[in-house]
């Protein structure tokens, strides 16, 4: 979020899916417009959509791209009628079961009635929450935690809204610290809100942070466990900082990529030393669980 939102109907825009947005365009759409999301479409491409509310201007929108060197993608411009689009459209979704959990949105007054563990998200930075790489990591944590592992240091590797954080958080709520970074600062914001929202932010370290270069990381590592639920290229780049921050008999999660990418994830942590133990697939996405 980065204006204040007003009510009524609005314009979205949806740029062309791409394998990764330039930083000067992503940085650009977040600072003009008062929401956006990113997503990824089923072959793993980037989606990124923009909220607007009804004074929007296209050809401001233009001119400004200009004054800042900033290449506009193609786009496709669609009107959201509703009385409070940031209500209908961004801020509410219907409560999901994943695995051990009930995850739902901060509209909700109450916790919907349930035996499963309530997680409240702000959903208007969080869209990924019912992806199916999130729900195969989600799997992943619960399957770890009723197998008996007992993990004292965590990092979560791209946090995004922090949902996996706060799952693992609710899991082993005791005796655990968890460290959650992004390159994002606002994932940063939104995760430390959500941390606060769900009474966990006691045990969780969060920070901006390229990759592994956080200092916090490396403070809290070696890590019992990982996870980084991203893209197929930052994850194979990343591995050999993974390996060297994970504890000898540790575990990751891995998730983010497609079938068609599955060996060259897989492969770049087998030649660090990992053994792969599981493969999770919902739809075309994959998750790995791999030990050291």
């Amino acid at each position: 979020m980065n204006n204040t939102p007003k009510g009524g109907s609005c314009w979205q825009l949806i740029f062309n899916s791409t394998d990764c947005y330039p930083a000067d365009f992503s940085n650009f759409i977040e600072d003009y417009f008062t929401t956006s999301s990113l997503d990824y479409t089923d072959d793993g491409s980037e989606q990124l959509s923009a909220y607007a509310d009804m004074s929007f201007n296209e050809d401001n929108f233009r001119e400004e791209a200009a004054l800042r060197g900033v290449t506009i993608p193609p786009y496709e411009k669609k009107l959201l009628e509703s009385s409070n689009w940031l209500k209908d459209y961004v801020m509410e979704f219907a409560p999901v079961e994943i695995a051990d959990f009930l995850i739902y949105g901060i509209h909700e007054h109450t916790a919907p009635k349930t035996d499963k563990i309530p997680l409240q998200i702000y959903a208007a930075t969080a869209f990924g929450s019912e992806h199916p790489t999130t729900r195969c990591c989600i799997e992943a944590l619960c399957d770890l935690y009723h197998q008996g592992f007992h993990p004292k240091q965590i990092l979560d590797m791209g946090t995004g809204s922090g949902i996996l954080a706060l799952a693992a958080a609710k899991l082993w709520p005791k005796g655990c610290r968890i460290t959650a970074v992004d390159i994002d600062d606002e994932a940063v914001i939104v995760t430390m809100q959500n941390a606060a929202t769900n009474h966990i932010e006691h045990n969780l370290s969060v920070a901006q942070s390229v990759g592994y270069d956080s200092p916090l990381v490396g403070q809290h590592a070696p890590y019992d466990l990982i996870f980084s639920n991203i893209l197929a290229r930052p994850l194979i780049d990343m591995a050999p900082q993974l390996y060297q921050s994970l504890r000898k008999g540790g575990v990751c999660i891995l998730s983010g990529f497609v079938a068609e990418q599955e060996d060259w994830v897989i492969t770049a942590h087998l030649q660090q030393g990992l053994k792969l133990k599981q493969i999770y697939k919902i739809d075309d996405w994959r998750a790995a669980v791999m030990e050291k």
